[in-house]
């Protein structure tokens, strides 16, 4: 029997009865078709999944009760944050709902030399809100109870004045790379770069180099953005992290 999963941002604790917000409530109701008497799962990115039960199931209102707090220990040992140039449409989509389910800690938009997408104001804030939906709604897809830090989009140079020295090894996806995955050995943490459609550009690149990122090549075939921060995740997951 398939387990529901419904992630909530609200405090929860053994023993609460609470009114499910209302996209969550809708789903439930709507999307689920949940009755009374049904069982789920909710979290809220603390670490723990609540099993809980459906007290009422109306138009305007859905409750429920929480019978029990469990620990999740899921989460990947080894630390990895992606800082994609942004993506046009639904490839960030893509990206953001994949790299949730890989175990990623840390989410960064990046706005690079080459990026084709334009993001300020409202529409910046709009993003970052949808982008962290979909990493929620990968959360209870995948069983994380703890959600990916999804940080606003910023320029390259910005994000890498901000960056504090740290033991994170600090990769750039570039098909230039002399670095394989293979035997990097990161130190429980890693940070991954990766360009839009047009790749990084020269001044990236030089910005990367002198923040000290190095090369890494995935192989000999070029890929597209929404496959090579991916796959660099899923390799380092494979030989330092989940694996």
């Amino acid at each position: 029997m398939r387990t529901i999963r419904i992630h909530v941002d609200l405090p929860l604790a053994a023993g609460d009865t609470l009114g499910l917000p209302p996209q969550a409530g809708e789903h439930v109701a709507r999307v689920l078709r949940l009755g009374a008497g049904d069982p789920l799962v909710l979290f809220n990115g603390d670490g723990m999944d609540y099993d809980a039960v459906l007290l009422a199931v109306g138009k305007r209102e859905v409750t429920a009760q929480v019978r029990a707090a469990r620990t999740v220990a899921n989460e990947s040992p080894l630390r990895l944050t992606l800082a994609q140039g942004v993506a046009r449409g639904e490839k960030m989509d893509l990206i953001v709902q994949k790299a949730t389910e890989l175990g990623a800690a840390r989410i960064v938009p990046l706005l690079t030399e080459r990026a084709e997408v334009k993001l300020d104001g409202e529409r910046a804030g709009k993003r970052l809100a949808h982008w962290r939906a979909v990493a929620a709604s990968a959360c209870e897809q995948c069983g994380r109870a703890r959600l990916p830090v999804i940080e606003p989009a910023q320029a390259l140079p910005d994000w890498l004045a901000a960056q504090a020295a740290g033991e994170a090894l600090r990769l750039a996806l570039l098909p230039e790379g002399t670095h394989a995955a293979r035997g990097l050995a990161p130190a429980g943490a890693a940070t991954v770069v990766v360009g839009p459609e047009g790749g990084l550009g020269p001044r990236d690149v030089a910005l990367l180099q002198e923040a000290g990122f190095l090369g890494l090549r995935l192989g000999p075939r070029i890929l597209r953005t929404e496959t090579a921060g991916l796959a660099a995740l899923a390799a380092l997951q494979a030989l330092y992290g989940d694996g």
